[in-house]
């Protein structure tokens, strides 16, 4: 059922009520759900049984009155069909069968809209996904924040939310000066394995292609940032830092479009100590009182806002830890305007939340409590060849995004990019996943986004076979759609737009990977159950097109939402 016709099925039992409760404080609140059992009835309200008592007479009765007016109503007309009381006072309805149908319409005048909502209109979200440590390649850890993550935010986008996707870089910290002192050891001619490589150094072969483009002084940048050309001095660790962080992400940014993945802005870790915000949020929780000094260490007390223990801030030989700027990045998060900030992390994360937000609270600048909200995914198992694969040739000790996604388009990047994305958000983010490449190269019902892909395609491929103008089908009569199978797709058409609201509300993208295969499934099996291009009924053949055209917009809607592309031929 379309939101607008449960607000006007709302509005038939507030109109009945409003005699009733006349003269009373009472404000009903009109609850309308789907019964467990469709045969009850397509609505169910039990507002009867809730103002029973306070009204002191008998909820059947209540109800029988209130079914009486709501039929009696002329709104009612083409709405509801029928309502009658069940049990101690429940109220079923049906509705209409032309108002079921009608959802057909709706989506062939709305076509990309459908779904949109604005009630995010005027709210600010910044979602900051993968996020990786500029120290190597993107590995299916951050494949899956960048599906999650690029997904949530047109899910927000979906319901008028005003949203930036953002990266931190953390571009400071011991990482990065192992990553030096690896493309540094690899420079002066040493190997995993020699006795001088350091023994924290990283040993993918990535570190060896840094090297030469240093010794060759190339220049490189990343999509935000400035050139760095290499000095080609292997004792020059700072050029060799610099060259060889924006080597890196200069090669996430290529992983990244390589994912059909664009971000509005990129904050590096190296500006908040740069900038003095690591120092001006220490120094705002020293004055709030919050801090304390022990063994030669700055405390905070986080316990005061549900640790479990005080945490250090800073440690005693002066460092910060590492929750320390995710504070002063968060502040700057609300500072900035965002009244919700979501964070898509690994679940290792975990441990943050609650100093983090701690932290955000007792500066006491009027941040709300619970920000930033996580999302955090636990980790993702490759299996290729029946045998789970742990490494990548050129990274060492991961497979990469960029291995995942050539493995599972067979070549085709377009191809691999769709499986990667889907199966990465058909679970929920906190369910371990295991992603096959042999099932995401299969072409049959076992691979999820072919099922779903093929739909949108067998829909074209029987509209190319009518060879009629799509655009007359928004106008035919489709009261000939009255089968179960038909039934149960306008009933899953009209569910959509309810879909995505709570996909946004939930933080669960993963809600129309399921919708869309669900949806697929019907649009399959109502194919092999009923012909289409009928030669002996014209006006059910024009009404079933009609119903496949809405499912394909449909499909086609939610497959853009997650990034993935809908083919007109398979």
């Amino acid at each position: 059922m379309l939101a607008q016709q449960k607000q006007d099925i709302a509005a038939l039992f507030q109109a009945a009520l409003a005699p009733i409760v006349a003269g009373t404080e009472l404000t009903p609140n009109i609850v309308l759900e789907r019964p467990r059992d469709p045969s009850h009835g397509d609505i169910a309200c039990n507002v009867a049984m809730q103002l029973a008592k306070p009204l002191k007479t008998n909820p059947r009765e209540l109800a029988t009155r209130l079914v009486a007016a709501v039929l009696a109503d002329p709104a009612a007309a083409g709405l509801v069909e029928s309502a009658e009381v069940a049990g101690p006072g429940f109220i079923n309805l049906r509705v209409a069968a032309g108002a079921k149908q009608s959802v057909v319409r709706s989506i062939l005048e709305q076509g990309e809209a459908f779904g949109r909502g604005n009630g995010g209109a005027g709210h600010h979200a910044i979602i900051e996904f993968v996020s990786a440590n500029p120290t190597g390649p993107l590995h299916v850890g951050h494949g899956r924040q960048a599906a999650l993550g690029d997904a949530l935010s047109s899910l927000f986008e979906s319901q008028g939310h005003q949203v930036t996707r953002e990266f931190y870089y953390n571009d400071a910290g011991v990482q990065i000066a192992t990553l030096a002192n690896s493309v540094q050891a690899r420079a002066r001619g040493f190997k995993p394995g020699d006795a001088e490589w350091p023994e924290s150094a990283y040993n993918g072969d990535y570190i060896a292609e840094i090297a030469a483009d240093f010794l060759a002084g190339k220049t490189v940048s990343a999509s935000d940032g400035e050139p760095a050309t290499a000095s080609g001095d292997v004792d020059d660790i700072e050029s060799i830092r610099r060259f060889a962080v924006a080597y890196l992400r200069n090669e996430q940014d290529q992983d990244l479009q390589a994912f059909g993945v664009k971000f509005d802005n990129y904050y590096l870790e190296s500006s908040l100590y740069a900038d003095g915000k690591v120092g001006a949020a220490v120094q705002a929780l020293v004055d709030a009182g919050v801090t304390y000094e022990q063994d030669g260490a700055l405390w905070l007390k986080t316990t005061d806002y549900g640790d479990d223990k005080d945490r250090v801030m800073r440690k005693s030989d002066g460092t910060f830890t590492y929750f320390v700027p995710d504070v002063a990045y968060h502040i700057q998060k609300f500072k900035r305007g965002f009244d919700q900030a979501i964070n898509i992390q690994g679940s290792d994360h975990h441990g943050t939340i609650a100093r983090v937000r701690a932290g955000l609270q007792a500066v006491d600048i009027g941040i709300p409590k619970g920000y930033p909200d996580y999302v955090l995914h636990k980790m993702v198992t490759v299996m290729k060849d029946g045998e789970e694969v742990k490494i990548s040739k050129r990274a060492g000790s991961y497979v990469t995004v960029r291995d995942l996604i050539e493995w599972s388009g067979g070549g085709d990047i377009t191809r691999g990019r769709d499986a990667v994305r889907f199966f990465l958000i058909s679970r929920k983010a906190d369910t371990e996943f295991v992603f096959d490449v042999d099932v995401a190269l299969a072409t049959n019902d076992e691979n999820p986004v072919y099922y779903v892909q093929y739909a949108h395609a067998r829909i074209c491929s029987a509209l190319a076979n009518w060879g009629g103008d799509v655009a007359t089908l928004a106008n035919v009569d489709l009261s000939p759609l009255t089968t179960p199978h038909e039934a149960g797709l306008l009933a899953k058409l009209a569910a959509y737009p309810e879909m995505l609201q709570r996909a946004q509300a939930e933080l669960g993208p993963h809600q129309v990977a399921f919708y869309l295969r669900e949806l697929a499934g019907e649009l399959h099996s109502y194919y092999f159950a009923h012909k289409w291009l009928l030669d002996d009924d014209e006006p059910l053949k024009l009404a079933r097109l009609a119903l496949a055209t809405a499912i394909r917009q449909v499909l086609r809607n939610g497959l853009a939402l997650i990034g993935v592309s809908a083919p007109d031929k398979m």
